[in-house]
């Protein structure tokens, strides 16, 4: 018998109001990486970030969904305060930051899906990734090349796009799964 219900066979989407039904993985402002181990139906403690450098959002997955990199597709939340992994919460999705990671000669796609919880405050009138400062792109991508590079890999950001294509990723991902 499992300790916890299995997150990955909820349903991705909502089909009434069409909101993702993101799975925490690591909450923002944690050290900490959680991750879901299926094997054991729980999730655990994967690494520990270096002191000063914290994960600046709620980081999860898309139930059902099957990314390039072997994982279900990363989606990142913004929400007015940290949830914590297991968590599932109802977001709203308003693009895709698309990036490569290299892993010796291997190019692999990780790109993250951008979400709003629909349960906020702070983050209720973003729509869409450009109603985003740059700046907040700019600082995310160095999060994810000094993240990647703790691992010996380089991250290159190839580009930020809007909801829907970040949709036809997300149907990607479910076919593949």
């Amino acid at each position: 018998m499992k300790s916890l219900a299995d997150p990955t066979r909820l349903k991705p989407i909502s089909k009434k109001d069409g909101f993702l039904q993101v799975i925490i993985e690591t909450p923002a402002g944690s050290r900490n990486k959680f991750a879901f181990d299926p094997d054991q139906g729980i999730f655990s403690l994967k690494k520990v970030l270096p002191a000063g450098m914290v994960f600046p959002y709620d980081f999860g997955f898309l139930p059902q969904t099957l990314a390039p990199d072997g994982d279900p597709i990363d989606v990142l939340l913004l929400m007015d305060e940290p949830a914590f992994p297991g968590c599932a919460v109802l977001a709203r999705l308003i693009g895709v930051i698309e990036g490569e990671q290299l892993d010796g000669k291997e190019k692999i796609r990780n790109d993250r899906l951008v979400a709003v919880a629909e349960a906020n405050h702070m983050y209720a009138n973003i729509r869409k990734l450009k109603d985003l400062p740059d700046k907040w792109v700019k600082e995310l991508q160095d999060f994810f090349v000094n993240y990647h590079s703790l691992e010996g890999k380089k991250y290159r950001l190839l580009g930020c796009k809007g909801a829907d294509a970040a949709l036809r990723l997300i149907k990607k991902a479910q076919k593949a799964a």
